[in-house]
C-alpha cells in the first residue's frame, strides 16, 4: 500500500541521492511528473543517470535539470526539441545513449518483468548494433539489448485511490506504466485521490503494489510542445 505525502517536497526529501538513476515517466510533455521534477531541481542532487523518452524542452519538464546541471547521462530516444540537450551533449557534458523508441519501451519492461536481456531486429547493421551481441534466429540477425532498471521511478497518475491503485488517462499510458515496474522505489503523483473500493477494478493500471509513495499535485501546467491551429477560410 502507498503512503501518501503532503507534497512533492516531502515525498522526495530522504530518498534523492547524487549519482543516482532515475526513470521519469512522459512522452514529449505529456504525462510528466511535473511535481516530483520540480522537487528534483529544488533539492539539488548531481550526477544522475535519467531514463526518459525525452528530455522536455528548455525551460520544462526534465529540461529544468539539464539547465541546472543535474543530469549527467541521458537514456532516451527522441531528444530533438532541447536546445540545451544538444550544447551539451556536442560541448561533452552530457552523456547520452539513444535507444529506438521500442526498444527503449522493451528495455524497461524487460527490467519489471525479471528479463536480464532480449534479442530484436531492430538496429542490425546500424551504429545501434556497435559492440553489441548477436544472433541468428531462423536465418535472421538479431542483437542483444540489456534490461534498464532504476533507483527510482517517479510517475504520472490521472486518479489514483487511498490505497495507491493508478489510472492513467489517454496517452499518460505511455511510459509511466511499465516504469512502475522496473525501479527500486516508486513515486506517482496524481489529480485526484478517492476512497479505497472506489475505482473499478478492471480500470486500474498499476496496482498499489508497485507504488511507494503518491502525492495529489495541483496547478499542473500540461504544456504543449507544439501547438498548431488550422487557418480558417
Amino acid at each position: 500500500m502507498a503512503q501518501i505525502y503532503k507534497n512533492e517536497i516531502e515525498a522526495t526529501k530522504d530518498i534523492l541521492f547524487d549519482g543516482m538513476t532515475i526513470m521519469a515517466g512522459g512522452f514529449g510533455l505529456c504525462g510528466i511528473p511535473e511535481k516530483f521534477i520540480s522537487a528534483i531541481k529544488v533539492s539539488g542532487v548531481q550526477n544522475l543517470t535519467v531514463i526518459s523518452n525525452n528530455c522536455g524542452v528548455d525551460d520544462f519538464g526534465l529540461g529544468i535539470l539539464l539547465a541546472n546541471g543535474q543530469i549527467k547521462k541521458m537514456i532516451s530516444s527522441y531528444v530533438g526539441e532541447n536546445k540545451i540537450f544538444e550544447s551539451q551533449f556536442l560541448n561533452g557534458s552530457l552523456e547520452v545513449e539513444l535507444n529506438p523508441q521500442g526498444t527503449l519501451a522493451e528495455r524497461i519492461r524487460a527490467g519489471g518483468a525479471g528479463i536480464p536481456a532480449f534479442y530484436t531486429k531492430t538496429g542490425v547493421g546500424t551504429i545501434v548494433a556497435s559492440g553489441k551481441e548477436e544472433k541468428e534466429f531462423d536465418g535472421k540477425k538479431y542483437i542483444m539489448e540489456t534490461a534498464l532498471k532504476a533507483d527510482l521511478a517517479i510517475i504520472k497518475g490521472w486518479k489514483a485511490d487511498k490505497a495507491g491503485n493508478i489510472v492513467y488517462k489517454k496517452t499518460a499510458m505511455n511510459f509511466n506504466p511499465i516504469m512502475a515496474t522496473a525501479a527500486k522505489m516508486v513515486l506517482c503523483e496524481v489529480e485526484e485521490i478517492v476512497d479505497t473500493g472506489s475505482l473499478d477494478p478492471s480500470a486500474i493500471h498499476t496496482p498499489c503494489i508497485y507504488i511507494d509513495r503518491l502525492i495529489k499535485g495541483v496547478d499542473y501546467e500540461k504544456r504543449i510542445e507544439k501547438l498548431t491551429l488550422t487557418e480558417r477560410n
